[in-house]
């Protein structure tokens, strides 16, 4: 798994980022069964530029705390027929692994959230990281059904790692 990451805040999380991003996507990818090695890119970013990017692609004229631009377009989640139909459009011809697509986390909601839930940064930005994965596996959260389910998987992986509230 590569995370191709980008921190371009002056903001700074109480984190080891880096270090947390890569074990919780791989525990996601390891529970989704994902049989290929993955990328990522990974953006942690001020509420300002994530209100910015909220706006120009769900026309929400507000900051958020993450956001998930998959690349592959899963007809069901974590059916990864999709890929095999087509695996050279999703592959990066360097790293020669599926590229999934990005990641945009506000670390201004990190520390804003954790607090108003009582946990560390670590774990808030573990969870925001775990659901935005499960985004780029094609899962979504529209119905209660499907919310149900990401919260579910969610946990699991924070569960298995250790990183509790």
């Amino acid at each position: 798994m590569t995370i191709q990451l980008e921190y371009e805040t002056e903001i700074q999380i109480e984190v080891e980022y880096s270090q947390v991003a890569k074990i919780v996507a791989d525990k996601v990818l390891e529970t989704e069964k994902f049989p290929y090695e993955a990328e990522i890119n990974l953006v942690i970013t001020d509420n300002e530029e994530i209100k910015r990017v909220n706006q120009e692609f769900r026309d929400i004229h507000a900051p958020t705390d993450v956001l998930s631009f998959p690349m592959i377009p899963f007809e069901a989640p974590a059916d990864y027929e999709v890929i095999e139909e087509d695996i050279n459009s999703y592959v990066d011809p360097d790293s020669e692994e599926i590229v999934l697509g990005d990641i945009m986390i506000s670390a201004e909601k990190v520390i804003a959230q954790a607090r108003e839930y009582g946990h560390s940064q670590k774990r808030e930005f573990a969870f925001l990281v775990a659901h935005s994965m499960l985004h780029l596996l094609g899962y979504d959260h529209m119905t209660a059904e499907e919310a149900s389910v990401m919260e579910e998987k969610q946990r699991k992986v924070l569960e298995i790692l250790g990183i509790s509230r």
